[in-house]
């Protein structure tokens, strides 16, 4: 993939100086894809405990090498050793943003070099995630089971989101990485537009208007319809629904390693066109400044509603509405509802390397991130805004019996508590059909659609041109 070719000397050189141990501090774009800026600093390691150890491990101490795309990870792991005194280990963090495809030939290098500077812990992204649990990197990854965890009590335990599962198992059937987010997707949209165009704000009736649970997008686009006749737009712009739609398809990009085009996702094209042509979108594309302004409301037209995770309402549409309270901007406004397909977006998953010698540590802070359900681990504090004092913003969590014992209530959906609807969603999420090739091949799809609604080439075309795109810069079949 060229990007990563232009980015390799500076990441082998970045990855020595983009260290810190800072804590979590949140960003404003998407924490599970790397959307935000970690920042950069001097390399730090933390302060050791007393001699002892949490939970029965050894505490012979040592380092712990952490490498990561945003800080998000580290802070939660000094938040671990804050509420383990006795954790004997110094923790010594990377932190490469995935910005121009730095983060992965940085880290596969450390990775294969291996030595005293090798990451004992490392974070993948859901883009790219299965290289690394399933793809060319899966080898360095060691089973949970090898950390000293009971994986699979623990996973019932928790009752962790399927999905998260199927992405963080190897071909062996182990499973190697896990996630402490759940990305399950629902539909966000706007309370006033909901009741003057449909008259009610409901988030059950809102869902039946969109056609939810349907797998079809037939009622969705009745909705555009009826919203249009009234002045809106449904969605901002295509990228809007092309996370669902992509993420419920039956089949990933590669199968055998040949390109596939699911169904699914080549009726995206059509998807898309009946957005254009109908004026039912304010055709913006996800993460520009126009995308942004649709959600305090600023744009062209006023937009009903994203689909999305958690992570969407409290990292982008929330620091974006304009407004930091009921009644400012489109703060309280909003609302979330079932979608007509079942999907997620985004999410990180934690790995350990087989070849790490601190596996028993290594294991204590994994299990902590992505399996402990007890109100002291670290998806009790996220679910509920506990983790850096009482306040804090709110998340969905892998752990259903977490999300279960938690109050997912947000003022900023007008006191709805969102882990009734995204609860549900996490468990209808499909982690089956993703490839290590997602995040470029993803891309040169997306271009070839925007260029195919906007009338520069037939749908023949661009669909042709998508499959050279691919044939000619990745190791994939094209037939």
């Amino acid at each position: 993939m060229k990007v990563f070719k232009r980015a390799m000397a500076i990441a082998l050189s970045a990855c020595m100086v983009a260290s810190m141990t800072a804590g979590c501090t949140g960003n404003t774009g998407d924490p599970g894809t790397g959307t935000g800026d970690p920042g950069t600093g001097t390399t730090e390691t933390g302060d050791t405990g007393e001699t002892g150890e949490p939970g029965g491990a050894s505490a012979e101490g040592g380092t712990i090498n952490v490498w990561a795309f945003t800080d998000e990870v580290p802070g939660m792991i000094e938040k671990f050793k804050e509420a383990h005194p006795d954790f004997n280990y110094e923790i010594n963090t990377t932190i490469i943003a995935t910005t121009e495809g730095a983060y992965q030939p940085a880290l596969d290098q450390a990775l294969a070099a291996g030595g005293a500077d090798a990451p004992d812990i490392y974070c993948a992204e859901a883009a790219f995630v299965l290289k690394y649990t399933k793809g060319d990197m899966a080898s360095f990854a060691c089973p949970y089971d090898d950390l000293g965890i009971d994986t699979q009590a623990k996973i019932d335990e928790a009752q962790i989101a399927q999905y998260t599962v199927d992405i963080g198992t190897n071909p062996d059937g182990k499973v190697v990485g896990l996630g402490y987010q759940a990305t399950g997707g629902a539909f966000i949209y706007r309370r006033s537009i909901a009741k003057e165009v449909f008259g009610t704000d409901d988030p059950d009736e809102i869902a039946k208007i969109i056609g939810s649970g349907s797998q079809n997008w037939d009622k969705f686009y009745e909705a555009a319809a009826t919203l249009k006749d009234s002045g809106y737009g449904i969605v901002s712009g295509d990228g809007d629904i092309w996370h669902a739609i992509e993420n419920s398809s039956d089949q990933g990009w590669i199968v055998d390693g040949k390109l596939v085009i699911d169904p699914k996702r080549e009726a995206f094209l059509d998807y898309s066109m009946e957005l254009m042509e109908n004026d039912y979108h304010n055709d913006t594309q996800d993460w520009s400044d126009a995308w942004f302004a649709d959600m305090k409301g600023e744009g062209s037209k006023g937009i009903f509603g994203f689909f999305g995770p958690a992570w969407l309402i409290n990292y982008t549409l929330a620091p974006n509405c304009g407004g930091t309270a009921v009644g400012e901007g489109t703060y309280g406004d909003w609302a979330v509802c079932a979608p007509p397909v079942g999907f997620f977006w985004g999410g990180t998953w934690v790995i350990a390397n087989k070849d790490s010698e601190k596996k028993e540590a290594v294991g204590q802070i994994i299990e902590w991130i992505t399996l402990d359900c007890t109100e002291d681990g670290l998806q009790y504090k996220w679910a509920n805004g506990t983790l850096n004092g009482e306040g804090g913003t709110k998340d969905c969590v892998a752990s259903a019996t977490v999300m279960a014992m938690s109050d997912g209530t947000l003022d900023f959906l007008g006191g709805q508590n969102m882990f009734d609807v995204f609860g549900e969603a996490n468990s209808y999420a499909n982690g089956k059909n993703l490839t290590q090739y997602d995040e470029t091949i993803n891309q040169y799809w997306r271009d070839q659609v925007r260029q195919y609604t906007s009338g520069q080439k037939t749908r023949d075309q661009a669909i042709a041109d998508f499959k050279q795109n691919v044939a000619a810069n990745l190791d994939v079949t094209v037939e």
